[in-house]
């Protein structure tokens, strides 16, 4: 097993939340293959850190059992161990983020990103325990993935430290916006405990409070620039990092004026990247999310 040192050497800076490309002439009802492995080879080639596939960015509540199986194994395959790969398994049923946990072992994944339960409310005891199946399901590193704006719910700092007890659970995605967790976890839980920001406006802020990386939506579309600023901020480049937090902020922005991922799969069209279909309930994005979302790539310097 790997040390405590190691395991938080791999899992830092700019980790990207993969975007599914899906088919436009079936209407989104199949995956394209081609444009995923396409977009992995890309952002590796670009200096992204590591790849998080199946998450929220990727629709995972409207993929297929298959898949998601599917391509989870094809993010593996096609990264090819040059960095690592974090799988989303999350669910608000324990069994199914059970059997997707175990299924990513199988697959070579290299961590896993469980969310935690939306929908069913559960108390803290009930996320501790949910954590705690999870976790012992595989041998794979666990990121929690606390998110209240999506899941409804807030893993308190006792239930992170609590869980942070169990050996394979060495992290988290914190998506709450609140920059005073970072201090308060690395209070309760320690230095090593591996924190990576769910919020890309913010992820700034977030690493100067003892975060350790980002997992990034913009990254999708500006993977080298991402790179470039979680790069300044882990070498305590502050000033870097502020002049590039200026130059993709406009981005940040407007890749959340509608629900994600409309926002970034129309950026990954104009950019040639891949199609922008999504499957319902997302719907096309509406001609003022278009152009406010050209206007961000352009100021950006991207297109």
């Amino acid at each position: 097993m790997s040390t405590a040192a190691e395991t938080l050497n791999r899992f830092r800076g700019s980790f990207v939340a993969l975007i599914t490309p899906f088919t436009p002439e079936d209407g989104g009802k199949s995956v394209d293959e081609a444009a995923f492995k396409k977009l992995v080879d890309w952002q590796i080639e670009q200096g992204t850190h590591g790849l998080v596939p199946c998450g929220t960015t990727g629709e995972s509540p409207t993929l297929s059992h298959e898949e998601h199986d599917r391509l989870v194994a094809l993010c593996v395959e096609a990264a090819a161990g040059r960095v690592p790969v974090m799988a989303g398994t999350g669910s608000n049923s324990t069994a199914e983020a059970v059997r997707l946990t175990e299924h990513a072992a199988k697959a070579g994944a290299d961590a896993t990103l469980v969310v935690t339960p939306y929908y069913n409310k559960p108390t803290q005891a009930g996320l501790y325990d949910h954590f705690r199946a999870v976790a012992d399901a595989s041998d794979l590193p666990l990121f929690i993935y606390n998110i209240p704006g999506r899941s409804i719910i807030d893993m308190s700092v006792e239930t992170m430290a609590r869980l942070a007890e169990i050996p394979n659970i060495v992290g988290v995605k914190d998506a709450t916006a609140d920059l005073t967790r970072a201090s308060l976890q690395r209070g309760a839980i320690g230095a090593d405990f591996i924190q990576l920001s769910g919020e890309d406006g913010t992820a700034l802020g977030f690493m100067a409070h003892g975060g350790h990386g980002c997992i990034s939506v913009t990254a999708n579309v500006a993977p080298g620039l991402s790179s470039a600023f979680q790069t300044a901020c882990l070498e305590g480049r502050y000033g870097d990092a502020l002049s590039i937090q200026d130059t993709l902020m406009p981005l940040h922005t407007a890749l959340f004026c509608e629900s994600s991922p409309g926002p970034v799969k129309y950026a990954a069209e104009l950019l040639g990247l891949c199609s922008a279909q999504a499957r319902l309930p997302l719907t096309d994005i509406a001609p003022a999310s278009k152009e406010a979302v050209r206007n961000a790539l352009t100021q950006s310097g991207l297109l």
